[in-house]
């Protein structure tokens, strides 16, 4: 009999799930990170685990974060290429690790399927840890994420904790600790400064560390000095332990206490070892000791004492930290903060804050400017909230709120003919007449702030979210999307009313510029079953008569027969629909000839995918032609069961092949017939 898990199943959301497969990801997933425990002496050590991967057991924490980047991309390089591959199974024993690491440009890997957006600053951080890991200065500062609230800041430093997990119990990823030790330090400090020169010479590495106090003490007291006879053990790194990650989340900055990050004598000790200044008497619970060997998260970290923040980027720079009773304490660890903007320009104003700005790398976090991405973040947050399950939002509601969003975040454009929606469209990818692919690369650059303020996507998910509480169908049109935004700008006391007019004057672009065009175009292809054939038909068309018009040929009427000139109406009639001018039809005619030679050289059809604003122009063009057949259909008061039959089948064809449901597709076409009877 068929195993239940055999068979698909269906989500709320009508989504099917493969349980097979998913059981398979699991499996696989277990079979690479079955990790093998393994503990015995610093001599077995030696003997047993060092000699397969010395240089993997030497890393410091910028090499191992490095190194898992290029791990976790080289495992999503390898699940695409299975996917790929048909019918191949892959292999997880063929992971990459240190001797056989992943292309750099896969190093993103790690952050892409819940960072949208943001490739720039996620690039920026892949190339500090490269080129801390490679031995220059940049490994000795701290580094600094800096971006406006919901940007994506703690996320980065949350996947960042979740990869070094996972890759610790990888064979890749394997670390070894003396155990017992409360700053997890690596065994090879255990090697005397005398004899690291040789152990250099015989296996290819150096080791960095030093024993810390508590370790210099337990050799001497309970081995006597016999360091090869030390325990030692794997570790895996994990959070919820205190073991290779540490996070520190600052209180009240005037009662914060500096022993949070370093520790204190711990009295009862005090009490049973009866010395202040014995190892064993303090407490080893601070921050700085749990992310020993890994990663530290610092939040909110400019809103610390300022003693607090020469500790950290002495830690940084020197890989020590003093505390009283003890000499230098050594500690190997990345240290990763983030704040958010008015805390750093009251950082700035503090003019003895310059020699700390020195030692730190700052990467700006913004918020996305890509209405897609944007929107991405949106689907991201409502997928997983138990509030959107049953709801059914229009195939346009989240990317028009994030064309809104992304008009808060812009900056007006300088150049004479582009404004800020154009500005918009430039930036999620589209063609815009007159501006090259290279446009939104000089536009950024002009506005290098641009992201770090506007709405946060929390306001634009609450906005939702309170839609969805007041509405009385689980379903939201973008209409409802737009007067919920409304709502909550008005509401929100925080903002001045300048700048409420300005966001709601962004509701009204967004709606003119990008809703009704969408929504018009749905409405207009659902209208004609034979629209890809006839749009198609008309390209075709349109291709003959610039081939004859830049050829100065004449075209043969296929209907007559005759000759007759290129017919420049019509090409006008089309290029006018994208506002292609008149000085500028010739090269956008040039562009089109050339883009159709390549694809005929390439032996593939030139279809409307090939060409977006084509596409557009087209579309258009017919929607023109079948305005007044339109506006019949949607906008009889009272349809005679011919016209009852019309709306029926456009209102189903936007159900079964555009994303709407029964409500929504009403909505539609009642907004598209207000549209048709303004024009």
């Amino acid at each position: 009999m068929r195993s239940r898990a055999s068979y698909p199943d269906q989500t709320p959301h009508g989504a099917c799930i493969d349980h097979t497969a998913f059981i398979e990801s699991l499996s696989s997933f277990s079979r690479l990170h079955r990790a093998q425990h393994w503990e015995g002496t610093f001599g077995q050590f030696l003997a047993d685990i060092l000699p397969a991967a010395p240089a993997a057991l030497a890393r410091t924490s910028h090499e191992y974060i490095w190194d898992m980047l290029r791990w976790h991309g080289q495992l999503a390089e390898d699940s695409r290429a299975a996917e790929r591959r048909e019918g191949e199974t892959l292999d997880p024993g063929g992971r990459a690790g240190p001797q056989e690491p992943a292309r750099d440009g896969h190093a993103i890997a790690l952050f892409k399927r819940e960072l949208f957006g943001i490739d720039e600053p996620l690039a920026r951080g892949v190339e500090y840890f490269k080129a801390a890991a490679g031995g220059s200065d940049v490994g000795r500062r701290l580094l600094l994420l800096l971006g406006p609230p919901s940007g994506g800041k703690s996320t980065l430093a949350i996947l960042l904790k979740r990869g070094l997990e996972e890759y610790s119990r990888t064979e890749a990823g394997a670390l070894y600790a003396i155990k017992g030790s409360p700053v997890h330090e690596n065994p090879l400090n255990l090697i005397p400064a005398s004899l690291r020169a040789e152990f250099r010479e015989r296996y290819g590495v150096a080791v960095q560390g030093e024993l810390s106090p508590w370790a210099r003490d337990c050799v001497e007291r309970e081995f006597e000095g016999d360091f090869v006879n030390v325990p030692v053990e794997r570790i895996f790194l994990s959070e919820a332990s205190r073991l290779g990650i540490g996070t520190y989340a600052p209180h009240d900055p005037t009662t914060a206490d500096i022993a949070d990050l370093v520790g204190s004598v711990d009295l009862a000790k005090v009490a049973q070892i009866g010395d202040e200044g014995d190892p064993r008497a303090w407490s080893w619970s601070g921050a700085v000791y749990a992310a020993s060997r890994g990663l530290l998260e610092m939040i909110e970290i400019l809103k610390v004492k300022r003693e607090f923040l020469y500790l950290l980027l002495t830690l940084t720079q020197e890989k020590n930290v003093k505390v009283s009773r003890f000499p230098l304490i050594h500690l190997d660890e990345t240290v990763l903060a983030h704040t958010n903007l008015a805390e750093f320009h009251r950082f700035l104003q503090e003019k003895e804050n310059e020699a700390l700005l020195d030692r730190m790398v700052i990467i700006k976090v913004p918020y996305a400017l890509s209405y897609r991405e944007e929107a991405r973040i949106y689907q991201k947050l409502v997928s997983g909230a138990p509030a959107f399950r049953d709801v059914h939002l229009d195939p346009h509601v989240l990317k028009l709120a994030a064309v809104f969003a992304i008009l808060t975040r812009l900056t007006r454009p300088e150049r004479e003919g582009l404004d800020v929606p154009k500005k918009l469209r430039l930036y999620a990818g589209e063609a815009i007449e007159g501006a090259t692919e290279t446009e939104a690369v000089r536009l950024r650059a002009e506005s290098p702030d641009e992201g770090l303020t506007g709405v946060s996507p929390r306001f634009v998910i609450n906005a939702i979210s309170t839609a969805i509480t007041r509405g009385t169908t689980r379903s939201l049109t973008s209409m409802d999307l737009l007067l919920a935004l409304k709502d909550g700008i008005e509401s929100d006391a925080r903002m001045e009313a300048k700048q409420k007019k300005a966001w709601i004057d962004h509701l009204v672009t967004a709606r003119k510029e990008f809703y009704n065009r969408w929504v018009k175009e749905d409405v207009h292809r659902a209208m004609f079953a034979s629209f890809e054939e006839e749009a198609q038909q008309l390209l075709e068309k349109y291709l003959d008569e610039v081939e004859a018009s830049l050829d100065h040929r004449q075209v043969t009427d296929p209907i007559t027969g005759e000759s007759r000139p290129a017919d420049e109406r019509f090409l006008r009639s089309v290029e006018e629909k994208i506002k292609v001018s008149d000085s500028g039809k010739m090269s956008f005619r040039q562009e089109v000839v050339r883009k159709a030679m390549v694809a005929f050289k390439a032996g593939e059809k030139f279809k409307l995918a090939s060409h977006a604003r084509m596409r557009e122009a087209i579309e258009q063009y017919l929607f023109e032609e079948r305005r007044d057949v339109l506006r019949l259909v949607t906008s009889a008061a009272r349809p005679d069961e011919e016209a009852k039959q019309k709306i029926s089948v456009v209102q189903q064809r936007l159900i079964s092949e555009y994303g709407y449901d029964e409500h929504s597709a009403k909505e539609a076409l009642s907004y598209v017939t207000t549209l048709l009877a303004q024009e």
